[in-house]
């Protein structure tokens, strides 16, 4: 096999296996508006408005809404009208949703730890290296390209 041909042979493989990787970590992720996600933000936040966690979730105003309706009625967040602003939202935490909160971190810890499971902790520490250069060569190379796309 011709050098070419390997190296082009190898691009190919690594596209693929990130791209089926990005698949499990979605799929194994708690989603960007998920319940879960929600319970750890205002755990690791604290109180915020409405608005301010739906800019954070990186979600539309009506898919935040729907969550965050599902988990007051469960008991899990209270919302009340800011002292300051009346139009806005505050939302935080109850004692169940501190629990609740709690135990999706666990979760989340306890999954993290088994997606890297078949590595030594060097081969961990030399994939976060390896993903990080990726991640900044790609944020400067594909970034500046995207904003213009956009523009």
């Amino acid at each position: 096999m011709k050098k070419q041909d390997r190296e082009e042979s190898i691009e190919k493989a690594l596209v693929l296996n990130l791209r089926d990787l990005g698949h499990f970590v979605r799929n194994l992720y708690e989603g960007r508006g998920s319940q879960k996600r929600i319970l750890i933000l205002l755990r690791e936040y604290g109180e915020m408005t409405q608005a301010k966690l739906t800019r954070r979730l990186g979600i539309r105003q009506g898919s935040a809404s729907e969550v965050i309706r599902k988990l007051d009625s469960a008991g899990l967040i209270s919302r009340s009208r800011n002292d300051i602003d009346k139009r806005t939202v505050d939302i935080r935490l109850t004692e169940a949703g501190q629990e609740a909160a709690a135990d999706a971190v666990l979760q989340r810890r306890q999954r993290h730890k088994a997606m890297f499971s078949c590595l030594t902790e060097q081969e961990r520490e030399e994939l976060l290296r390896l993903t990080e250069k990726l991640k900044q060569d790609w944020e400067q190379r594909y970034g500046k390209q995207k904003q213009e796309e956009e523009t």
